[in-house]
């Protein structure tokens, strides 16, 4: 690791351009004790397709965004404190090598490396982050992960009733909870996720009839021990049915940014060998 780069003025002018990089549309990423320790372009799997994206690796949070001009102007930034993390390594598919997932309790995703060697440089990085962050903190590892959003074009049929086909007409949606790609009338259920959001989510089906069976059990057990002699009331904390497409965002945060990706090679060249996408801070 590099504790000798704490309060240096080459760490505060790397940042300082990461910052720069981001614009106002991004936060503040200057803090004692920060050190920006490596940074790279990793491919991410999305909801629609594989897309580019910059990260950067502090000694206690990871970010990452959309390339507008590389090492110019990004966008979009996302920021994960590190003590939320869990990794896990992935095969290699058909379209991209060198995976593995990136895990918390909001939000788990798939990226891939342009080598084996950077995809080993990220995760032991990452990992002995994670494990100092803990330390420091003497939290617990997460042990609650979202689910990843299966991709779109993993398949064309509803994942849950295996009878509805997808087309430009009736359109793939997304179950919050187990991240499947389900058709409307399998996905018709709000349910409140809290950690993933402060309203009601779209759930499909199955995960509906999950979930509330759990509410409704926890809910009972709460009133057994509060008021043995009440009956329990049950409701208000889910949600049932709902009318159609009441507004409900199916895409995912990349899926919004728009097709254009900026300033970024070929599939072909980010494989190629020799060429390294990523760097790491001594």
């Amino acid at each position: 690791m590099v504790d000798h780069l704490v309060n240096t003025e080459i760490n505060s002018k790397r940042i300082a351009a990461v910052e720069h990089c981001f614009g106002a549309s991004g936060q503040p990423l200057a803090l004692p004790g920060r050190v920006l320790l490596g940074e790279g372009v990793l491919t991410k799997e999305c909801r629609k397709k594989a897309k580019p994206r910059i990260f950067f690796l502090f000694n206690d949070i990871l970010v990452y965004g959309s390339i507008v001009l590389s090492k110019r102007k990004y966008r979009s930034q996302h920021i994960i404190p590190l003590e939320e993390v869990t990794l896990e390594q992935l095969p290699d598919t058909a379209e991209a090598k060198n995976r593995w997932m990136i895990k918390t309790a909001k939000k788990s995703f798939v990226v891939s490396a342009a080598s084996t060697t950077e995809r080993q440089e990220w995760i032991g990085h990452i990992e002995e982050c994670v494990r100092r962050q803990l330390l420091a903190t003497g939290h617990q590892p997460t042990t609650e992960h979202a689910a990843p959003w299966i991709p779109d074009k993993a398949t064309d049929i509803c994942m849950r009733c295996t009878q509805t086909r997808f087309s430009a007409l009736t359109r793939r949606h997304h179950c919050r909870k187990c991240g499947f790609v389900v058709c409307s009338e399998c996905s018709r259920e709000r349910f409140l996720l809290p950690r993933l959001s402060p309203k009601p989510l779209r759930v499909c089906s199955l995960c509906y009839r999950e979930l509330a069976a759990q509410k409704l059990k926890e809910e009972a057990e709460e009133q057994g021990r509060l008021s043995p002699q009440q009956p329990a009331h049950l409701g208000g904390a889910f949600y049932g049915a709902s009318s159609g497409d009441d507004g409900d965002d199916d895409d995912s945060d990349e899926d919004k940014e728009g097709s254009r990706d900026g300033d970024w090679p070929s599939r072909v060249q980010f494989y190629a060998s020799g060429v390294s996408w990523s760097a790491f801070h001594s």
